[in-house]
């Protein structure tokens, strides 16, 4: 070597000896010598960096391509040796003798390409040929592992082990996973060997074994033991990955399995007499419908299967309760019966099904097909709010209260026709307010409160109003008591008036009964002091909605009966006649006739027995005699007189159909009215889509009456059709 001084080059000297045409012989000489060392396992008398300075001599002189082949062919002969002794291998050692020659020969390559770096650094690259590793591989591959005498037998020792372990035997799992990563390995940057060779014929014998083992589980167990066993088949097979396949199986042979153990078999499970979805559902089996959903959530369509049968099942059981004959006599029961299943589905919901949205939507479904099933839904639901407003919730704390009160408003939820629940709703809360039947005021308003946050102010409004005519009532009365001081002549009876909004309360234009002369005597002074307040005002007299205490002297004890003012005034007739026919009370009260035969009814029932009936019809006959019972006998001193339940009656249910089909109309008008003053102008199409849509909170209406209201307002210059296409409306200001 000499440098140039001040130049920075390097100036190499070559020997004229590298000339010699004998060189490149001499030097694969020593080079072929050394590897066959290196095959015989004698590295450790070689000299590796005279070895790497003779190949790189031998590069450097043009010669690669020489080296390059005579290497190929050196270790191509090598390895043809190596599959005869791999082959010959009996099949206990036949794998071991296999992983021995490979590991053997990736050492002897490693040694190899550490002597031939030079030429993997430049030949390689610019002809763009394999590394001496990569060559390596590639040979080790065609000569051995592809042998004719080596491929299959290798696959199929493979299977085999595969096929021991899962009928329980103990294999070496390091060994097996050894060559599969032999296999990666000769694939050489991709894995293709492995796919070709293993992967592929595994998956398809996978699949063969599980179709036969699935078919003997089912034939055999049971839904729940099926499932175990598959979840024990799925979990071993995924071990299998870990210990001895690479990780891109997993995936494949998880589908493989899940086809075969549950796809396959997902109808047959569900419909499993006795032990299959629905009677995991019976019997509330948490645990089983969990792995269940655990199971089918691998598959497709798997969920959306049991989602399906779930809520086919939920409507049938639905149906049963709300078209149950028996059921809905009791308005109770029928409620709690809807209640206990709603909170059996919530709870499978949390527990089995982890909350799954399209679960909890398809049940929530499932209750509002089958609530609406039922007309008489809004109003059960209504009377069981009131049972338990009334009574139902004494003595439970407030924490208690707002579950179930939460838990009515869910059923509530479901209901479509929520007007028709908002009139029974304000029928039954006038009762409490007005009769004092409520548990708690707190437990009232609460519940507006929610019935507010579902359905908007618009809703509760009224209720709310009611609410504030009982307190306005309250200082109205203590106003008139401070009145009738001032007058220094007190009133024969104690009168309390609740004076009532007319647009607030569910009053009745029924036609006021005939009071006794003290009681109108009273009515008269207090609305001559209400009206001496309220310049302008109305006040009717609804005597139905009354209530009366009632001192009434029997021969053997005196008693406070605690009755309604329909039953108040007919009491009162018994002053002045110890017997009187049914025309006769008819007459003098002036009580509709329906009201009066409930109320007699109600006092002449065994329970409290004030009246006596000459007859024994189960009815209520004109032609009957009633006497006051002087025999009437109770341990209590108040006595409370109950007025005879009675469901409505048809004209009664027609009455507030009526009204309800009335309210609806406005509504409809006002939302259409909102919407074309917003628009300005729409098509029909989208006007009703818009209407429905906004409405359909409190009801479902009817698209044709929509279309007739739309025409009314027209009729009445609300809206007109446009001139161009009478399909579209415009707004009148």
């Amino acid at each position: 070597m000499a440098t140039k001084p001040g130049t920075g080059r390097i100036l190499l000297k070559i020997n004229h000896s590298t000339q010699d045409p004998e060189f490149s012989r001499r030097t694969w000489k020593l080079i072929k010598s050394a590897i066959r060392e290196i095959h015989l396992q004698n590295a450790s008398c070689l000299s590796f960096e005279e070895l790497y300075r003779n190949a790189y001599n031998m590069v450097l002189h043009k010669h690669g391509e020489i080296l390059y082949n005579k290497l190929k062919k050196m270790v191509d002969k090598h390895l043809k040796v190596v599959a005869q002794k791999v082959s010959s291998a009996v099949d206990e050692y036949f794998l071991s003798e296999l992983n021995k020659s490979w590991i053997d020969h990736k050492t002897s390559m490693l040694m190899i390409r550490d002597i031939l770096m030079y030429m993997d650094r430049t030949y390689v690259e610019q002809n763009k040929v394999h590394s001496v590793f990569e060559l390596g591989l590639i040979l080790f591959r065609d000569n051995v592992v592809h042998a004719p005498q080596i491929k299959d037998r290798l696959l199929k020792t493979l299977l085999s082990l595969v096929q021991k372990e899962r009928a329980g035997e103990v294999i070496d799992r390091i060994l097996i996973k050894n060559i599969t990563q032999m296999l990666i390995d000769l694939g050489v940057n991709s894995k293709n060997v492995y796919i070709e060779d293993f992967e592929k014929p595994l998956l398809l014998t996978t699949a063969s074994y599980y179709q036969g083992e699935s078919q003997a589980f089912i034939t055999t167990c049971s839904c729940p033991d099926y499932m175990k066993k598959v979840e024990i088949c799925l979990k071993e097979e995924l071990e299998r990955v870990s210990h001895y396949l690479d990780n891109s199986t997993e995936s494949k042979l998880r589908e493989v399995c899940e086809k075969q153990l549950i796809s396959n078999h997902m109808r047959t499970l569900i419909d499993m007499e006795n032990s299959g979805l629905i009677s995991m559902l019976k019997e509330d089996k948490i645990e089983d419908l969990k792995r269940m959903y655990n199971l089918f959530n691998r598959v497709s369509d798997g969920l959306n299967l049991m989602k399906e049968v779930i809520s086919t099942y939920v409507k049938e059981i639905g149906k049963e309760i709300v078209m149950d004959e028996e059921k809905t006599k009791e308005q109770g029961t029928f409620f709690q019966s809807l209640l206990d299943l709603k909170d059996k589905y919530d709870h499978l919901l949390q527990f089995a099904f982890y909350n799954d949205k399209q679960f909890i939507h398809s049940i929530h479904q499932a209750f509002e097909h089958f609530i609406n099933l039922n007309p008489k839904s809004p109003e059960y639901i209504s009377l069981f709010i009131d049972e338990k407003l009334k009574k139902g919730l004494k003595g439970v704390s407030e924490e208690e209260v707002d579950i179930i009160l939460d838990k009515i408003l869910m059923l509530f939820r479901f209901i479509q026709e929520k007007d028709v629940f908002e009139k029974y709703y304000k029928q039954h809360l006038a009762k409490r307010l007005l009769l004092g039947r409520s548990v708690s005021d707190d437990a009232e308003r609460n519940m507006i409160s929610k019935l507010k946050t579902e359905c908007g102010y618009q809703f509760t409004c009224k209720l709310e109003g009611m609410f504030t005519d009982m307190r306005l009532s309250v200082d109205t009365m203590t106003g008139f008591k401070e009145y009738i001081q001032k007058l220094q002549k007190p009133l024969p009876i104690d009168l309390n008036v609740h004076v009532l909004t007319t647009g607030f309360w569910p009053t009745q234009n029924t036609s006021n009964c005939i009071l006794p002369r003290d009681i109108l005597l009273c009515c008269e002074t207090f609305k001559s002091y209400y009206l001496s307040n309220h310049i302008g005002r109305l006040l009717l007299w609804q005597t139905n909605m009354g209530t009366s205490e009632v001192k009434a002297n029997f021969p053997s004890k005196t008693h406070e009966l605690q009755v309604s003012s329909y039953q108040m005034v007919i009491l009162l007739l018994f002053n002045d006649s110890p017997k009187l026919t049914f025309k006769e009370i008819s007459d003098q009260t002036g009580i509709p006739l329906v009201d009066l035969k409930r109320n007699l009814q109600a006092l002449i029932n065994p329970k409290n027995k004030i009246l006596d009936r000459e007859s024994t019809n189960k009815t209520i006959e004109d032609s009957d005699v009633f006497n006051f019972n002087t025999k009437f006998k109770s341990k209590l001193y108040r006595v409370k007189v109950m007025a005879v339940v009675q469901k409505e009656t048809p004209v009664e249910a027609q009455e507030t159909r009526e009204k309800v089909e009335e309210d609806r109309k406005h509504q409809i008008e006002a939302s259409i009215v909102r919407i074309m003053k917003a628009r300005k102008t729409m098509d029909h199409s989208n006007l009703v889509s818009e209407v429905l849509k906004q409405l359909q909170s409190r009801f479902v209406p009817n698209p044709i009456i929509v279309k007739k209201r739309i025409e009314s307002l027209i009729e009445r210059e609300y809206l007109e059709r446009s001139k161009q296409d009478r399909k579209i409306y415009n707004y009148l200001a």
